[in-house]
């Protein structure tokens, strides 16, 4: 059969009722590309038997024309006289067969899975539902215009006079988490109709705050649009961190300064961070939609080609590896080119730097069945020459105890490690010894060195938008979600939290002083061991969630300054200006970001390269090592032959490090005396301290004693080598 052929002539229509034909154009790119006397619509609806494009005038009226041509499953046209910035949706006619998949319905509007910018609000949201009464029995004939947003028509984007891509390389990078709204809606040095805007990260009060404490990459929570679950809608409350994907190449309206004007306004913001050295990095939900389960509401894939978009079991009903209701089907060739023309989209268009993939798992489950790191959407994502360029980190897990993947991506992906966070927190708070505790110092080579990985695959983190802030992890022992509206039963109840006598927000100078530390201790342990640290904007200024550790929705009207904003006029300067100190020690000392695993190898010196110490300045053996009630950890990390390189590919020279973690009570510790060491140690962090300056900065000898008061992280740099 050939790959083009007719549609049905019942199903050719416009608005006048005339009929005919409109010139076929091309299947490629999908979506709707602005040409000089119209613009080209293609859809990817293999199954249809028809596919109109409907344009939506200003009055909400609507004329529809058919997608004559048929190429390879995509249904396009040239339509003439289409312009910028006209709207329109697609109907795909079809079979009603929803046992086997098929949930064409005329009746729906739905949304151009390629649409560049989304405009519009949802109405009645049974309007969306494609069936009457049963998502397995009969189709609905209510149609759904006016009830859901529309695609824009978008004109090709300038490409001159943007600054340079900062390029930063992994052993430097610092990302820093955070969510475009909530980082400046209170930021008082940022315009007010700016606040919570892309244009608002773009202002020089957060430019200079972000340099200030020594940021390379800033991760943002999704910023394509999103589309808040029916569920969650009907509680009266919207999706407030965005993993809920509506369309996968238009930046979200809701941080607009001007509606309409996100586009633009997102690049702004990508080329001020850019004029600073910042990084942007995108995180992305490509494992499932906003249409949750069948009885969801047909918005957009669903009703052009669910067997094609989506993991189905033999009776039509969505396989759910993403505890959202439904799981994008990554050995799709619909899926794997909606995804890859959407990353790269982000790249070459807007300029983006790298990206996160939110339960990325499921991207490696062809079929949903076992983990590959060869499964055809990872690999296309690998070997594409554009986004192999790019940063690429996964989250090695979905909803499933098989899903849990950590250590086991291809080269190319980082990945969040979540043993490193549950290892410090529990460490911290007091629940276990030092063994485990070692390897995630040294870049977790138990889990990253297969398969020629870098310590820089670990992206190393004890905070994220995903649990407790540092603030709250260190003020409740259990969460309080009830916010949220689902009797607190959401969120983990796995936190390695302690509250230091008092449940919540306290006056008690004591137990404050006990929380400083506790916090400054997680977060010099963070940005001081091997791997790549991740930070979640607003630990620096003890930002708080009130103890909520599943901050993802808020009250459907809220302002974006009461949606879990950060609080900048009352920040804790002291713990920003410990931040600060902490990621220039990490910059300053490449012994502590070296870009090889320790192996043990003797270095020109004749010395290992990493040597593990207790309290009293011995050797680690294997009793102690197994000794879960030891509390102290040194770390000596030879100089002589640092594995760090300079941007010309020299070798970087550096002095030694000695990193020291004490959780505990007042204690003394023998600095680490080698008998093939004759060093001195200047003392360069002590957590203890509010700013992280050590109290005396007089050169230690080797074998000197050192006294802390309590839970504490020391960092000396070697005199000599």
């Amino acid at each position: 059969m050939s790959p083009i052929d007719d549609v049905p002539r019942n199903f050719r229509s416009t608005v006048d009722g005339e009929s005919g034909s409109n010139p076929p154009g091309s299947p490629f790119p999908l979506g709707a590309t602005v040409l000089p006397t119209g613009t080209q619509f293609a859809v990817h609806a293999p199954e249809a038997d028809g596919v109109e494009v409907c344009l939506i005038d200003a009055q909400g009226g609507e004329r529809r024309i058919e997608l004559t041509t048929r190429t390879f499953g995509v249904r396009h046209a040239f339509v003439p006289g289409v312009r910028a910035g006209d709207r329109y949706g697609f109907r795909a006619h079809g079979t009603w067969d929803p046992h086997s998949g098929r949930r064409f319905n005329g009746a729906k509007l739905l949304l151009d899975p390629s649409a560049r910018q989304v405009t519009g609000r949802f109405g009645d949201p049974s309007a969306l539902l494609a069936y009457e009464d049963d998502p397995f029995g009969a189709p609905s004939s209510r149609d759904s215009l006016g009830h859901l947003p529309l695609g824009v028509v978008r004109a090709p984007l300038a490409h001159s006079d943007r600054p340079a891509r900062p390029g930063v390389p992994w052993d430097r990078t610092v990302l820093y988490e955070l969510h475009v709204g909530s980082f400046t809606a209170r930021n008082p040095g940022v315009p007010q109709h700016l606040r919570g805007t892309y244009l608002g990260l773009a202002q020089p009060a957060v430019l200079e705050h972000l340099a200030r404490i020594g940021v390379t990459s800033v991760e943002l929570l999704p910023v394509q649009t999103t589309f808040t679950e029916p569920g969650v809608r009907a509680r009266g409350m919207r999706n407030h961190w965005g993993y809920s994907t509506g369309a996968y190449f238009a930046p979200d309206p809701r941080f607009a300064a001007v509606p309409g004007d996100e586009v633009t306004e997102f690049r702004t913001m990508v080329d001020a961070l850019h004029e600073v050295g910042i990084e942007v990095i995108l995180d992305v939900v490509y494992n499932h939609t906003c249409e949750s389960s069948v009885d969801g509401p047909s918005i957009s894939w669903r009703g052009l080609d669910a067997p094609g978009y989506y993991l189905l079991d033999g009776r039509g009903s969505d396989v759910d590896l993403t505890g959202c209701g439904n799981t994008l089907d990554s050995a799709s060739p619909a899926v794997v080119r909606m995804v890859c023309d959407s990353l790269r989209y982000w790249v070459d268009e807007l300029g983006v730097d790298g990206f996160r993939f939110d339960l990325a798992s499921t991207l490696g489950r062809p079929g949903g069945w076992r983990f590959d790191p060869r499964a055809p959407l990872l690999t296309a994502i690998s070997v594409d020459p554009v986004l192999s360029r790019v940063k690429l980190i996964a989250e090695p897990w979905d909803a499933t105890g098989a899903g849990y993947q950590v250590g086991n991506f291809g080269v190319t992906f980082s990945e969040w490690n979540d043993r490193y966070r549950d290892t410090i927190r529990r460490f911290w708070a007091g629940h276990h010894g030092v063994r485990e505790l070692a390897s995630r110092l040294a870049g977790s080579e138990d889990l990253f060195a297969g398969g020629g990985r870098l310590p820089w695959a670990s992206i190393n983190f004890v905070t994220a938008h995903d649990g407790f802030t540092a603030r709250d992890l260190v003020s409740y022992e259990r969460k309080h979600n009830e916010a949220n509206g689902e009797q607190n039963r959401d969120g983990t109840d796995n936190n390695s939290s302690v509250n230091h006598g008092t449940e919540g927000p306290t006056e008690d100078s004591s137990m404050l002083e006990a929380r400083g530390r506790h916090v400054r201790a997680l977060l010099a342990t963070l940005t001081l061991s091997t791997g790549t640290p991740m930070l979640l904007a607003g630990d620096e200024m003890g930002h708080t969630q009130a103890g909520n550790n599943n901050a993802y929705c808020v009250p459907q009207d809220a302002p974006a300054a009461d949606s879990w904003a950060i609080d900048w006029e009352g920040a804790d300067q002291n713990m920003i200006r410990f931040v600060g100190r902490l990621l220039r020690v990490r910059a300053s000392a490449p012994t502590l970001r070296q870009q090889e695993f320790f192996t043990g190898r003797a270095t020109p010196t004749g010395r290992p390269d990493l040597v593990w110490f207790d309290s009293a300045g011995t050797e680690f053996d294997t009793d102690r090592w197994n000794d879960d009630s030891v509390r102290t950890i040194q770390a000596w990390v030879d100089g002589s032959d640092v594995r760090s390189y300079a941007s010309d590919g020299g070798q970087v020279d550096d002095a030694s490090s000695l990193l020291i973690l004490h959780s505990g009570g007042p204690a003394e510790i023998t600095l680490a005396c080698p008998s093939w060491s004759s060093s001195q140690f200047v003392p360069v962090l002590d957590s203890a301290n509010v700013d992280g300056v050590p109290s005396n900065t007089v050169a230690l000898e080797a074998g000197s004693t050192v006294s802390v008061t309590g839970s504490t992280v020391l960092v000396f740099r070697s005199a000599g080598r």
